[in-house]
């Protein structure tokens, strides 16, 4: 099911606190939702951030018990973990740079001022702004993922409830310099799940979108 348009997309979807265990995604359809979080912006085009999809059901119910018992852990088709860098530096900078070059094919030395503006930016920040700035990125991630999800006719259940350092241990992510950030849970709603039927609420557009001349 594809949606008309984003905001006819945006106002069927919801947070799917229970998901149907029958109906699980495609492989296409999941190919097309992570390929969307690639794509997603991030600044200075620095990636920051990865994804990590979970399929084994053992890791999924440790992942549960890390997320105090949730179901849509276990439940929905598929767990995607967004995963911050650990380590943010002129390394971080450096990997970018030459990335730049293999993709457009430009010399190394012409991005030279590029690269010594972006370090700048980064030696400016504290490490706990550095961490700060990292999840800002993968919380826009995860905002596309929800948006090319529904837009398809897909449910998310975006999650910050759940034991960051438990997710850590049980995935092995600090020995890839990674620290989990916030994760979704994917798939498709259940009948017997009532929030779907709730009226969504938000603010209204004069309460919500204010101009200044």
């Amino acid at each position: 099911m594809s949606m008309k348009n984003v905001t006819e997309a945006m106002a069927w979807r919801y947070a799917t606190k229970k998901f149907d265990v029958s109906k699980k995604l495609s492989d296409d359809q999941l190919a097309m939702l992570l390929e969307a979080v690639r794509l997603s912006p991030t600044s200075f085009g620095l990636p920051l951030w990865k994804v990590i999809t979970v399929t084994s059901p053992e890791t999924r119910a440790q992942l549960q018990q890390a997320a105090y018992g949730q179901t849509q852990v276990v439940d929905a088709s598929a767990v995607l973990i967004f995963a911050t860098e650990k380590i943010i530096d002129e390394h971080t900078v450096d990997r970018y740079i030459d990335l730049v070059v293999q993709t457009r094919g430009v010399a190394v030395e012409n991005l030279a001022g590029y690269a010594g503006y972006i370090k700048g930016a980064v030696a400016g920040k504290s490490p706990e702004a550095r961490k700060e700035w990292a999840a800002k990125q993968a919380y826009i991630a995860l905002g596309v993922l929800m948006t090319a999800a529904a837009s398809e006719g897909i449910d998310t259940c975006p999650m910050e409830g759940f034991d960051a350092a438990k997710f850590d241990e049980i995935l092995g992510l600090s020995a890839k310099g990674l620290e989990s950030c916030v994760m979704a849970t994917v798939g498709f709603r259940s009948e017997e799940d009532a929030h779907a039927q709730e009226k969504k609420v938000r603010l209204s557009k004069e309460d919500c979108i204010l101009q200044v001349k």
